[in-house]
């Protein structure tokens, strides 16, 4: 049962310190946080396994603004999120760009957290699995079942939203995705502590991706401890 941490654009490397020293998670759920780059060393410090929130294909060059698996593995960071639907939506991410991304830093030796995910309007039209088919497919010819990734379903429609998948939908899309491949499946769409143990208690839901609940302690602590009793 993984439980991640998206922290997006928030906490600076004191805030990020300060979180991560009053943090104390159950040992037997595996806990990954995603700070912003510029908190990546405080983070490491702690001695959580932290992700980065975005990695670049290239192993060096002029890419300005991105960040490559060398430089994070030299950080001390273990891993990173990749094609959030904020970065396809703002910052011009393809299928095509995400697998390039997934190939090369689990290549380099990064476990990835790999997004996917339909928009309200492609849920409502019936177009869900034919957009998470195709996405799907791009980071398994990409990548394969590697043992390093895991996929996170995110219905765009949920978040930020405060809306979320119906344990029903979030299983039946995760089953879905696990047909198409064999890697574990993260839920990430307003996971709160008030429903994170109905999600996590699905048989196709390996964990949680979580956003805004994430940047309280109390919080994100309470969304962990509601994660083992699925622990199998």
């Amino acid at each position: 049962m993984l439980i991640a941490a998206n922290w997006k654009m928030y906490k600076g490397p004191g805030e990020t310190r300060a979180f991560l020293a009053e943090f104390a998670p159950p040992e037997v759920v595996d806990v990954v946080i995603c700070p912003p780059f510029g908190s990546l060393g405080a983070a490491v410090a702690s001695g959580r396994t932290i992700f980065a929130q975005n990695v670049h294909w290239a192993s060096e060059g002029a890419f300005t603004g991105e960040v490559s698996t060398r430089i994070l593995l030299e950080l001390g960071v273990q891993g990173a999120i990749v094609g959030h639907s904020e970065r396809r939506q703002y910052f011009g991410e393809t299928d095509e760009t995400v697998a390039r991304r997934v190939a090369a830093a689990l290549e380099h030796g990064l476990r990835v957290i790999a997004c996917v995910g339909e928009s309200l309007e492609e849920r409502e039209s019936g177009q869900m699995e034919l957009v998470l088919r195709v996405q799907v497919e791009a980071i398994a010819d990409a990548a394969g079942a590697h043992a390093g990734l895991v996929l996170a379903y995110e219905p765009v429609w949920a978040i930020g939203t405060g809306r979320t998948a119906s344990p029903e939908q979030a299983q039946e899309a995760h089953a879905f995705i696990k047909s198409l491949l064999d890697v574990p499946v993260l839920y990430g769409g307003s996971v709160k502590p008030d429903n994170a143990a109905e999600l996590l208690s699905q048989p196709d839901v390996d964990g949680a991706l979580v956003g805004g609940a994430s940047l309280d302690v109390e919080s994100f602590t309470a969304i962990c401890q509601a994660a083992v009793s699925a622990v199998p």
